[in-house]
């Protein structure tokens, strides 16, 4: 005869306990597990920066992204470089960022598979974005392509270089990543729609939009630094006591536990790092609603949270994926989602354009913020400028736009156009981590699984 031998319930009063110069602490637990029983169980400056930049609706049509796309173009291709290699001349649409030699590789699409049966999974302004980002594929599970519904299967780059080991190890800073926006059209929303960042499926990360919310965020002292003072002691009094506990749970309550002092242990290192890391503080900025404008200001903060060490990981959505902005300024009368769908080609060419000189503007800003040092944030930093697809007027995710710019410490060369028609796009993603010192055999999944960077481009 066997005997099972059952742990007595935890009680839901439990609390973690600890002292503090004589007098005794405790700390609330989350609901766990072995509570129910049985029956509900179940120094930054030297390091590199990482950023994302995002333009929507990709860029003007020509043959290289199919026959229609050919027929439809009556300007041809202003973006792909006539020359290949080092010093290569620029495209008229990369021009804008030609002062800052930045790295560009085309060609590139995505190598992710495609569920079948396919129930529009393969649109671009979808597929495209999400490889892009991630690496993978759309989740396929809850997928519905009437409503444009869709999510992650992963991370995305900046959240998966930001949370992990390597890249911050024991150098942290106030905030493991900084999500921006500039303009606030929408296509939809709700999802992907709405932010380009997420930590995992269903996750989205919204972006901050307002110059006055970001730097109030960035520079202002918290109004509860008391409180959270009080808080992190508490935490400190009660870890010994969380250890002890471990050994009464199970699998699952062990990781809920453990969860829970993660996040116990994020509010710590946040508030170890709140405190004035910021020698110059800048003025507190203005705002405008015409996107160069904004992008100024919201760059300028940007560069300095990075140059003072608030943050080394960020992405910067200009537009939001099949934006519907209204480029008025340019003369163009409806949004740009329905400019790309009416073929209007050199609406869709003076938009491109005036989203690489918004890029531009940011590239200024991590140009010109320097260490005692005389490096750049720049200097520093791996940005990955990229677009849902490679054009709009069909969503083709051929000749995907690709642009590196900085010079990530030495380990990404400057000025090096890489062309491989029909490559990988994951190569970019294999490039972007190996710069930034993340051990990358590998990255990419589904089919989209490579090995490979782009020879030329990382040093």
């Amino acid at each position: 005869m066997s005997f099972v031998i059952r742990k007595p319930p935890l009680s839901r009063r439990t609390v973690l306990r600890g002292a503090i110069g004589g007098a005794a602490v405790a700390l609330a637990l989350p609901p766990l597990e072995a509570m129910f029983g049985e029956a509900h169980a179940g120094d930054p400056t030297g390091n590199p920066i990482f950023g994302l930049f995002y333009w929507a609706n990709g860029v003007p049509w020509h043959a290289g992204h199919g026959a229609d796309q050919g027929a439809n173009s009556p300007g041809g291709d202003v973006w792909t470089p006539p020359t290949v290699g080092a010093d290569f001349t620029p495209s008229p649409l990369l021009t804008p960022l030609a002062a800052h030699k930045v790295s560009v590789a085309t060609g590139l699409e995505p190598k992710t598979e495609v569920p079948q049966p396919d129930n529009g999974q393969s649109d671009g302004h979808m597929r495209g974005f999400m490889v892009a980002m991630t690496g993978d594929r759309i989740r396929p599970e809850g997928f519905d392509h009437p409503s444009h519904t869709l999510t992650c299967l992963r991370p995305t780059l900046d959240q998966y270089v930001a949370t992990h080991e390597q890249f911050y190890g024991n150098s942290p800073s106030r905030f493991r990543s900084l999500c921006l926006g500039v303009s606030e059209a929408r296509f939809h929303d709700y999802g992907h729609w709405n932010a380009i960042s997420f930590t995992g499926p269903d996750s989205p990360v919204a972006a901050v939009h307002s110059p006055a919310q970001l730097y109030s965020m960035l520079f202002d002292v918290p109004a509860d630094l008391m409180a959270l003072t009080r808080r992190v002691t508490l935490i400190d009094a009660v870890m010994a006591d969380a250890e002890g506990l471990r050994g009464r749970l199970g699998g699952t309550d062990k990781q809920r536990l453990e969860a829970h002092l993660d996040h116990l242990r994020e509010v710590q290192r946040r508030l170890d790092l709140s405190s004035g890391t910021c020698d110059v503080i800048p003025a507190a900025p203005g705002d405008s609603a015409d996107l160069i404008a904004r992008t100024d200001i919201m760059a300028g903060l940007l560069a300095a949270a990075l140059n003072c060490g608030l943050t080394r990981v960020f992405s910067f959505m200009l537009s939001s994926p099949a934006t519907t902005h209204v480029f008025n300024n340019l003369g163009v009368p409806n949004g740009m989602h329905q400019v790309c769908h009416d073929g209007q080609w050199e609406y869709v060419r003076s938009i491109t354009e005036y989203q690489m000189l918004a890029f531009a503007r940011l590239l200024d800003h991590l140009a010109a913020a320097v260490d005692p040092m005389g490096v750049s944030v720049l200097d520093r930093a791996c940005v990955y400028g990229v677009s849902e697809y490679g054009e709009g007027y069909k969503h083709s995710t051929a000749e995907m736009p690709v642009v590196l710019a900085g010079g990530c410490g030495g380990t990404l060369v400057r000025g090096y156009h890489y062309r491989e028609q029909g490559g990988n796009l994951c190569k970019v993603h294999v490039t972007i981590l190996r710069a930034l010192g993340i051990d990358t055999p590998s990255y990419g999944f589904n089919g989209g699984e490579t090995t490979e960077h782009l020879t030329g481009i990382l040093a």
